[in-house]
C-alpha cells in the first residue's frame, strides 16, 4: 500500500521536499516540553522553515533528525527564565500551538539566532501574502479532504439559531459548550458547538479549532461522531473490565477509524477512553469537541485543550518527530485499559508517570490470553518504527495480527456484526449514559463573564472563524447562520 505524503511524518515530508539551504546551525539547549530538563541539540534552520535537531552534527544530509519543527508563523520571545540568554519559539505541531524554549550562552547568540529565525519567518510570509493561501495550504497537508457533510438544509440556505430547539447540554469547558439540539423543520438531532472565541483567541488555540472544524466537515466515516450511548469511560468504570471478545470488537472498529483518518491524511493523537463514544446500537464513535471540565482546563503547561499525560507517547515525550504511529500506541493504551482495568503506566507524579512511559516494560495481568499479551506488547513498543502499526502498510500491519484473525472486517465496516452491549436508551434524546453534571444544565447561550477577556472586540474575533457557520457576537444571537 503507497503512503500518500499527508499522511507521513513531519520530517518525512520535509524531505519529500526541494533541498533546502541551511541559514544558521549550531549547539543550543532545548528544554523538553513534558519532561523538563535541558537537552543539547545541534540545531539546523533552513530557508524552507524548517528548524531540525539532531543528538550529533550531522555528518551527510539532514536524514533522521530529533527534532523537527516550522518557524513559519511562528512567534519569537525573550526570556531570562529558568535560565538567562533564553529564547521561546511559539508554533504549530501539527494542530497545537505549542511553545519551545530554547538556551545560549551569550545575549549575542540569542541575537543572531533570534534574527535569523525571525529573517526566515518574514520570508516565508513574505511568498504566502494573504490567509487564504495559508488555509488552501493547510487543506493540502490535511490531503485536500473531498468527502462532504452536510445537514439536511439546503446547500446556502441562510438559517438562523431559531432553526433549532435547544435540548440539553452535553459537555462544557472553558472554551464553551456542546448542546444537543433538534432542527425543527426535521426533526433531525445534532451536537452543536458554542464557542467563546475571545477565550480561543486568547489561549492562541485557533489553528486547533479551524483544523477540527475542517475535519468535522470533510470527513464521513460510520465509527466517527452525536450519539447518546455514552463514553466507553462511563460503561468500563461500571464494569471495570471488559471482556476480551468485547474489546476485540471495540478495538477493530476504533482501528477502522483509524485508519479512515490516516489515508485522509489526518492524525488523531488523542485517543482516549473519554473521547470513545458508543451510539445507541452499541456501535463505536470517535468524537473529540475539545471541551473539558473546568478543574482540568488549560493548566500550567498550556500546550494543549486539555492534558491527558497518561496517553502520552514515548516519542511525544522525548520531543522528537511523530506521525502516526502515535495513533497506534493510544489504541494500545485504551485496550489495555478495557481488558485489564487500570492504565499500563501511571503516576500521579508527572515525572515519574514520564520516566514509566519511556522506561518502563508494560505488565500483565495472569488472565490475558497470549494473543492479547502479544497484541498489546506490540501496540506499545518504545519506538514507533518498531511498533506495531508503524511501518508502510499502517493499519493493515493491526489488522492481521492474531488478536483479530477472527474478525470479518467487511462485514463490520458495513454495521453487520451485533455489538457485543446495546445502551439501554429509550430514544434518541435520552442522556442517561452522560454526565449529569452536564446535562442538568440550563442550554441558554448565555455570554461569557465579565473579564478581561471581553476587551477582545467582534472586529478581532472576525477574521479568525471566517470557516464557521455562525459568526454572531454575544449580543446577536439572531443573526443567521451561513449553512456551508
Amino acid at each position: 500500500m503507497s503512503t500518500p505524503v499527508n499522511s507521513l511524518s513531519q520530517s518525512e515530508m520535509m524531505m519529500s521536499q526541494p533541498p533546502a539551504t541551511i541559514v544558521k546551525e549550531g549547539w543550543l539547549l532545548k528544554r523538553g516540553e513534558h519532561i523538563k530538563n535541558w537537552r543539547p541539540r545541534y540545531f539546523l534552520l533552513l530557508d524552507n522553515g524548517a528548524l531540525i535537531g539532531f543528538k550529533s552534527k550531522p555528518e551527510h544530509g539532514f536524514d533522521d533528525p530529533l527534532n523537527n519543527f516550522t518557524v513559519k508563523g511562528c512567534q519569537l520571545m525573550k526570556a531570562d527564565r529558568p535560565k538567562p540568554y533564553t529564547f521561546i519559539i511559539r508554533g504549530l505541531q501539527w494542530t497545537t500551538v505549542i511553545e519551545r524554549t530554547f538556551h545560549v550562552e551569550s545575549e549575542k547568540e540569542r541575537e543572531e539566532w533570534m534574527q535569523a529565525i525571525q529573517y526566515v519567518a518574514d520570508r516565508l510570509q513574505e511568498q504566502e501574502p494573504d490567509q487564504d493561501v495559508e488555509m488552501m495550504e493547510q487543506d493540502e497537508l490535511m490531503g485536500r479532504l473531498n468527502i462532504s457533510t452536510r445537514t439536511s438544509t439546503s446547500k446556502g440556505r441562510k438559517i438562523t439559531l431559531d432553526n433549532f430547539e435547544f435540548l440539553k447540554v452535553l459537555g462544557k469547558g472553558t472554551f464553551g459548550k456542546v448542546i444537543l439540539c433538534r432542527e425543527k423543520s426535521t426533526n433531525l438531532l445534532f451536537a452543536i458547538k458554542v464557542l467563546k472565541k475571545e477565550v480561543i483567541i486568547a489561549k492562541d488555540e485557533v489553528a486547533h479549532t479551524l483544523t477540527e472544524n475542517r475535519v468535522l466537515r470533510n470527513t464521513k466515516h460510520p465509527f466517527l461522531i452525536y450519539v447518546n450511548g455514552g463514553e466507553l469511560f462511563f460503561h468500563l468504570s461500571r464494569n471495570r473490565i471488559f471482556s476480551e471478545e468485547r474489546t476485540r470488537f471495540y478495538g477493530a472498529e476504533i482501528l477502522l477509524a483509524l485508519d479512515y483518518l490516516h489515508s485522509e491524511g489526518i492524525i488523531y493523537r488523542d485517543l482516549k477512553l473519554e473521547n470513545l463514544l458508543l451510539d445507541k446500537e452499541g456501535h463505536i464513535k470517535i468524537a473529540d469537541f475539545g471541551l473539558c471540565k473546568e478543574d482540568i482546563s488549560y493548566g500550567t503547561t498550556t500546550k494543549t485543550f486539555c492534558g491527558t499525560p497518561e496517553y502520552l507517547a514515548p516519542e511525544v515525550l522525548e520531543d522528537t518527530d511523530y506521525g502516526r504511529a502515535v495513533d497506534w500506541w493510544g489504541l494500545g493504551v485504551v485496550m489495555y485499559e478495557m481488558m485489564c482495568g487500570r492504565l499500563p503506566f501511571y503516576n500521579r507524579d508527572h515525572d515519574i508517570l514520564f520516566e514509566l512511559i519511556l522506561i518502563e516494560e508494560v505488565k500483565f495481568p495472569k488472565s490475558l490470553s497470549p494473543e492479547a499479551r502479544s497484541l498489546l506488547s506490540g501496540l506499545l513498543i518504545k519506538d514507533p518504527k518498531k511498533r506495531l502499526g508503524g511501518g508502510q502498510d499502517d493499519a493493515k500491519e493491526v489488522m492481521i495480527d492474531p488478536f483479530f484473525r477472527s474478525m470479518p472486517w467487511q462485514d463490520l465496516l458495513e454495521k453487520k456484526v451485533t455489538p457485543p452491549f446495546k445502551p439501554q436508551v429509550t430514544s434518541d434524546t435520552d442522556t442517561r449514559y452522560f454526565d449529569k453534571e452536564f446535562t442538568g444544565e440550563s442550554v441558554e447561550l448565555t455570554p461569557p463573564n465579565n473579564g478581561p477577556l471581553n476587551s477582545i472586540t467582534e472586529e478581532l474575533e472576525q477574521p479568525y472563524f471566517q470557516q464557521f457557520s455562525f459568526h454572531g457576537s454575544t449580543g446577536t444571537l439572531g443573526k443567521s447562520i451561513d449553512q456551508q
